[in-house]
């Protein structure tokens, strides 16, 4: 067996048989389970696990999507695209598929709801895994004159990749954004850059307030998370990046205005006027409204999906008054412990007791070239 987080990885034949007689439940054209049942089991017996069909794939992961509660108010779930690439084992290839599903999501501001699957872990082989936990998030800065700079949230991660040789721009900016750290057990850890052309930004202005824009303030388009493992009937997927799109208090209450992120709920209060020596003026509360007011209003301006945050809450109601019950043989999207800590703190690796390859950011346009001319798009 391949250890993976310090963790054997086992196969749940019971799993397999609960998914795959769901998959035929929701797909009588498929036929009878039965002798879908007894292939799975030799295979298993065979190899230590089994491969999905590309419809039992892209029904297990628009289950688990379905199911985790990520989904978004609007999403037509059953209509998910999902890209099957389980044949890219290498970190350059796992990069490239990163910025394809980039390039596809934006779509031009019209946000295309996507999920990647790359390799799954077997066996004899464990899967590869993505550090970040969203392809694009904005490093933090911690040391020099300014430790305000940039997403606090990321700071350990920013150190971390700064040591594995990803140089920040010579001017610090508060919104630059961080490489993609993807890593294979036969590789280690290795840096990617993210091609400017797929970080779609929106810039921030306020319908009311016209000294907003000046703030210098915005966000990127895609939410695309990408350190949750997909387990499908027994199979686990350690990377497959999906997004649908932000609720715009994800932006403003939670990135932008947060003293633990960026912090700006302070400079627009003090822009506004308002009182900031005390909480009992309510400047922080005033601030993120205006900050929540100015993110839709751009959003909608650069004719980028979005949904508020009181559409997203009934939606939400719902999810849970209709959401299936968690059980073993359901497909699930879930975040490991170790998958958690190496998103906020860069570390540590999965494939123990591998050491971390110290490398410079490649560079993975030239590939996400290829595969876009492969697919024909």
């Amino acid at each position: 067996m391949t250890a993976v987080d310090n963790e054997p990885i086992t196969f749940d034949l019971d799993a397999a048989e609960g998914f795959l007689r769901m998959f035929h439940v929701a797909h009588p054209e498929a036929g009878p389970v039965g002798p879908r049942l007894s292939r799975v089991r030799d295979e298993v017996a065979g190899t230590g696990t089994y491969r999905h069909t590309p419809e039992e794939l892209s029904y297990g992961a628009r289950i688990a999507l379905r199911d985790s509660g990520w989904c978004t108010s609007g999403v037509p779930w059953r209509r998910l695209k999902v890209r099957d690439l389980r044949g890219f084992r290498n970190a350059a290839a796992v990069a490239g598929g990163c910025v394809e599903h980039l390039r596809l999501a934006g779509n031009g501001g019209e946000i295309r709801p996507l999920i990647t699957v790359f390799a799954p872990d077997g066996p004899t082989a464990p899967g590869p895994c993505i550090w970040n936990e969203q392809l694009i998030r904005y490093a933090g800065y911690p040391d020099g004159p300014d430790r305000r700079l940039g997403d606090r949230r990321y700071a350990a991660f920013t150190d971390t990749v700064r040591g594995m040789g990803w140089q920040p721009p010579e001017a610090r900016g508060r919104f630059d954004v961080l490489p993609l750290v993807v890593e294979t057990a036969h590789e280690g850890a290795r840096l990617f850059t993210v091609p400017p052309d797929v970080v779609h930004e929106v810039r921030l202005e306020h319908p009311e307030l016209p000294w907003f824009g000046r703030l210098g303030l915005r966000w990127h388009a895609v939410p695309v998370i990408a350190n949750m493992r997909l387990s499908i009937g027994g199979v686990h997927y350690p990377a497959a990046p999906f997004n649908s799109w932000f609720v715009g208090s994800e932006i403003g209450a939670r990135s932008l205005a947060d003293e633990h992120a960026h912090g700006a709920a302070r400079e627009v209060a003090e822009a506004m006027g308002l009182d900031t020596s005390t909480e009992r003026s309510l400047w922080r509360d005033r601030a993120v409204v205006e900050l929540n007011r100015a993110v839709l209003h751009s959003f909608d301006l650069a004719q980028v999906t979005i949904t508020d945050h009181h559409a997203e809450s009934l939606h939400r109601l719902s999810w849970l008054r209709s959401r299936q019950r968690p059980a073993g043989n359901r497909p699930a999207f879930r975040l490991d412990p170790g998958a958690a800590r190496r998103a906020r703190a860069g570390g540590p690796a999965r494939f123990s007791p591998h050491p971390v390859e110290t490398t410079r950011p490649q560079y993975p346009g030239r590939l996400a070239e290829l595969l876009r001319r492969r697919a024909g798009t």
